[in-house]
């Protein structure tokens, strides 16, 4: 069995590997320099955890792992023009440190390197991973739609946002981890079940992500606390603050999040105390360990020594525990 160190060592030697050093440079350089700046390769791990928790061999997941991180960073490039984001990862986007039809460009051509790699899956489970593949792509740009039209919609419920969540983000993770069970030899049951178990810890990872964006410590983050509440991002906590706060509260936060501020700290710890008195921040962490929860049952009912499943138990659970 392999262990987490390993898996993730083995990823960055193939991403090493890869050569983006050829013509036209304004096409590739920013695909190098997207791939290069890392993260934290969470995708391809699930993968090759999943494929080796069922016993088979992580060579032969290794490439569609790499196709699924290809594929997720092409989406963050595509994302980022659309939010006109000025950084990603601590660094310059590629459409601002280039331009959007740059961007647009090299998206597009990591889009068609990530089928390559996913191409290269075993030919006796090719077909299925493809499927995979091709549903959580569609899956994905819909997430980012329903995400998009957030933006302008009033109406948005807390259900409407899982929903959201579970395309734009859990799908890919639970992607991950049916492509890797298959390459190992799961039967159609273990390998919907790792499914589900992505699906959950997906949904509890995005709300940890809605929780530290308010609620980190900014040295350990990385960046200053509360993009979401700036831009007034309907996340969790925002859906569930305006579900429970009434009367003087519920026209304060109605006041934070329609008048503009020169100085964004105002709007940040006016929130931030609604956000307290409500005990959103607990309320966050309860829905969080629920979807945790759920996705540790399905884990139970997959039919492999538990011995086997450790590592991935080791690592969500220091997903759920990160600070940045």
């Amino acid at each position: 069995m392999n262990t987490i160190k390993k898996i993730q060592s083995k990823i960055e030697e193939h991403f090493s590997k890869i050569n983006f050093d050829k013509n036209p440079t304004e096409l590739y350089a920013p695909i190098a320099y997207t791939l290069n700046q890392g993260g934290k390769r969470l995708r391809p791990a699930l993968c090759l955890m999943a494929c080796d928790m069922f016993g088979g061999d992580i060579d032969k997941a290794i490439n569609p792992a790499i196709g699924i991180e290809i594929f997720h960073n092409f989406t963050l490039v595509h994302d980022d023009i659309m939010d006109n984001a000025p950084i990603r990862r601590g660094k310059v986007t590629v459409c601002k440190k280039w331009n959007t039809n740059i961007a647009i460009l090299s998206g597009d051509t990591m889009m068609t390197i990530a089928y390559d790699y996913i191409m290269k899956a075993p030919v006796a489970v090719r077909s299925d991973v493809f499927a995979i593949f091709n549903k959580t792509a569609i899956e994905v740009c819909e997430g980012q739609q329903y995400d998009m039209n957030f933006e302008t919609q009033q109406n948005v419920s807390i259900n409407d946002y899982i929903e959201m969540i579970r395309l734009k983000t859990a799908v890919l993770l639970a992607g991950s981890l049916k492509i890797g069970a298959i390459i190992g030899g799961a039967d159609e049951t273990d390998a919907e079940k790792i499914y589900r178990f992505g699906v959950n810890i997906g949904l509890s990872f995005q709300l940890k992500d809605d929780l530290l964006d308010v609620f980190s410590d900014e040295e350990k983050f990385g960046k200053k606390n509360g993009g979401d509440i700036v831009t007034n991002k309907k996340t969790y906590l925002y859906l569930k603050a305006f579900e429970l706060a009434k009367g003087r509260t519920f026209d304060s936060l109605w006041y934070y999040f329609n008048k503009y501020f020169k100085d964004d700290s105002v709007k940040i710890n006016g929130v931030k105390e609604i956000y307290e008195e409500l005990k959103i921040k607990e309320l966050t962490q309860q829905a969080m360990d629920k979807y945790y929860r759920q996705a540790l049952k399905y884990l139970e009912k997959i039919k492999v020594n538990e011995s086997l499943k450790s590592e991935l138990k080791k690592f969500v659970e220091k997903l759920m525990l990160r600070e940045s």
